[in-house]
């Protein structure tokens, strides 16, 4: 795209009374929807700040993770152990996950630093964008979206966003702070897993790959003025700006060699999805099945799952209880005996379904480990108390991975320890170079690897 500003005006000294440049200006004409950098050029002279990216270190074995909120919370004082360390004595909610004590810890007094607002704090679970409920958030790339973007390449699906009984909202996000919708269909993504397509349905994504690549180039070729026209500054942000794009036309490259490769075979058959939502449990379950054959398969090693409560009605298949109210209401049980004894039958129905995962993981060999030794399993809540719309001491266990678990690691429940340390960890331990992430202040203390 030729520039049709005048000659004198294009080669002026960038000052402030001039022009910020807009990005609709350099995709004007392209037919492309594909956002640049924000570059000093396009901003006032005195809100100019640098951008800064982190190297990738290469994996040794293949290591995982498996986000998973349950957004209405547990009641705490069922979740929380006594003392601290290796010697804690068990809640009621971690009995329930005895057999594999020394796979897991259990985190008291951590929570994301300044993430407020109630329900819809469960966005930043694993983004740890502050202050949600205000009229101005907006949210950050999510954790499984950064290490997709970084070793997305080496698995066929870089990542998988899930959700059970969601009205649309996910756990994950962009770069640029957007939500991804979420699968819900447990059947549909087992068949992008597992199921061949036919000749024609390959060559046709072939061809879709094709023309990403296509677009791409074009949007290159015509970026050549822009670089010439730009500060010093801006032309190094262009530069990380058109090697990420021609990372995704690799990415891409690499999804067409995935494309003509079989789909692995699996001895399980699809799945069926309840069709009501009242069968909650049985969705989580099919939930945590999937993504354990996902890993199995290394079909991909990033997945978010939000397990929506919010928009669940009365829970059918809770066998010890009568279950008579929404799982909302009971959520706000104002310390009701009645809703306190149903929503604590379904946090126990909730650790039997984790512990059922965790065997699952457990029981799987990778090489000379096991799949749990291999994949990082983080569950939690972003209420610590639902009742009162608190998003503070949140309920967090973290398995496997290769850390040293069986521990009750304890922080100040008035001042509590930043949970997005523990993310740093998580990408330490995935072989990502990274001493940051959103509001961390470093990685998580006290929990060592094996």
């Amino acid at each position: 795209m030729k520039n049709s500003t005048p000659a004198a005006a294009s080669n002026a000294p960038y000052i402030s009374t001039r022009q910020p440049l807009s990005r609709r200006h350099f995709l004007r004409g392209t037919g492309v929807a594909l956002a640049l950098p924000l570059l000093d050029s396009m901003m006032p002279t005195f809100a100019r700040g640098a951008q800064v990216s982190s190297p990738l270190a290469p994996n040794a074995v293949p290591r995982r993770m498996f986000a998973i909120c349950n957004n209405l919370g547990l009641l705490k004082w069922n979740f929380f152990p006594t003392g601290a360390g290796r010697n804690y004595q068990d809640s009621i909610y971690t009995a329930a996950l005895k057999e594999y004590r020394n796979d897991f810890t259990v985190f008291t007094g951590v929570s994301h630093p300044n993430v407020d607002g109630g329900h819809p704090a469960d966005v930043c679970f694993v983004t740890g964008a502050p202050h949600p409920g205000s009229g101005s958030f907006r949210n950050t790339i999510s954790l499984d979206q950064f290490v997709a973007e970084r070793i997305g390449i080496q698995t066929r699906f870089p990542s998988l966003t899930l959700a059970v009984n969601t009205q649309r909202r996910s756990l994950s996000c962009t770069g640029t702070g957007v939500a991804i919708p979420p699968e819900e269909k447990a059947s549909e993504v087992f068949k992008q897993l597992f199921v061949q397509g036919t000749k024609a349905e390959v060559d046709a994504q072939l061809v879709r790959l094709d023309t990403g690549r296509s677009i791409l180039d074009a949007v290159s070729e015509q970026a050549k003025d822009l670089q010439r026209n730009s500060t010093t500054q801006d032309r190094d942000r262009l530069d990380q700006f058109f090697t990420s794009v021609r990372d995704l036309e690799g990415r891409l490259q690499v999804s067409q060699g995935w494309e003509t490769k079989p789909k692995p075979v699996v001895d399980a058959a699809v799945p069926v999805d309840p069709a009501s939502p009242a069968a909650y449990m049985v969705k989580v379950k099919v939930m945590y099945d999937l993504a354990r054959l996902a890993f199995q398969t290394d079909s991909t090693r990033s997945i978010t799952l939000l397990l929506d409560s919010v928009s669940t009605p009365v829970i059918e298949g809770i066998s010890d209880v009568t279950i008579n109210e929404g799982y909302h209401n009971l959520s706000h049980h104002g310390k009701s005996e009645d809703k306190l004894t149903q929503f604590k039958a379904l946090d126990l129905a909730h650790m039997r379904l984790l512990a059922g995962l965790y065997g699952d993981l457990k029981n799987a060999r990778e090489g000379d480990s096991t799949l749990l030794d291999r994949t990082m399993v983080l569950y939690g809540s972003n209420f610590g108390d639902s009742n009162q719309h608190v998003c503070f001491n949140q309920p967090i266990l973290f398995a496997g991975g290769g850390f040293k678990h069986g521990q009750h690691l304890v922080f100040d429940t008035t001042q509590n320890y930043p949970l997005t340390n523990l993310l740093v960890s998580m990408l330490q331990r995935m072989g990502i170079e990274a001493d940051r992430f959103s509001t961390s202040t470093g990685t998580m203390r006290g929990l060592g690897m094996t």
